[in-house]
């Protein structure tokens, strides 16, 4: 039973204080204040343990670390893997563009509509990026309208988005990678400003189709709670 010994009989089911606080390694005491809300300094690793032995789901796991204000050391815990068939259809039958990004921006998935207005350049990439898009690719001040200004919104957003998870790989990688390669990045990041993902227009100049405007449309899966569905939305004559 959980890791713990036979010897006591269940009067009533699920783990009683003491034995949670076993499984976790601390005190009955320090959990009994972590319960109470006290104003107490509790680690990652704690947070970590205290999901697994509760049998925490995906969604509860991480929003315990969002109300704790702290990243899940074992984050992999809270993902789903692959997107399911699903959230791919939803996708695919949007109206206009549409797309999946993770935390690092990468585009999980995008429907072909979305893939013209960026001129087949995610269908060109084995995994496209955004902010890649935004900051190394030379075709990008051309396709999106107001470039420099969507460039220094999109770093404030990022940082916004992975405020927490800064010292984990995946999220240093393409910081060290974007510092590296692009000024602009580099300038802007240095700012530390942060904001919201918002809607809003969004234009595009196609090189072969030429204006094209939206209205962007953001929202958080919850069933994955690190992963965004952005739709770019026609908007009416």
């Amino acid at each position: 039973m959980a890791g713990l010994s036979h010897g006591q009989r269940r009067r009533t089911p699920g783990l009683r204080r003491e034995e949670v606080a076993q499984l976790c390694d601390i005190s009955v005491t320090w959990y009994t204040w972590i319960e109470q809300g006290r104003d107490v300094s509790v680690s990652s690793t704690v947070w970590s343990r205290l999901a697994d032995v509760l049998h925490m789901s995906k969604a509860e796991r991480a929003y315990l670390f969002e109300l704790a204000e702290v990243a899940d050391p074992d984050h992999g815990k809270a993902q789903h893997g692959s997107l399911p068939l699903s959230l791919q259809a939803c996708v695919n039958n949007c109206a206009g563009p549409a797309y999946i990004l993770d935390r690092c921006w990468n585009m999980l998935f995008f429907n072909q509509s979305l893939d013209m207005v960026f001129n087949h350049w995610p269908s060109r990439q084995q995994a496209p990026n955004l902010l890649r898009f935004i900051f190394q690719n030379p075709e990008a001040p051309k396709v999106v309208v107001n470039w420099e200004q969507r460039a220094r919104r999109s770093v404030a957003e990022f940082r916004a988005d992975i405020g927490a998870h800064l010292d984990e790989q995946d999220i240093s990688q393409i910081i060290e990678e974007l510092l590296a390669s692009s000024e602009l990045f580099q300038h802007w990041w240095s700012r530390q400003a942060v904001v919201e993902r918002e809607g809003g227009i969004r234009e595009f100049m196609h090189p072969q189709k030429g204006y094209l405007e939206f209205d962007q449309i953001t929202f958080r899966l919850a069933t994955h709670l690190d992963y965004k569905l952005v739709m770019l939305l026609i908007k009416p004559d």
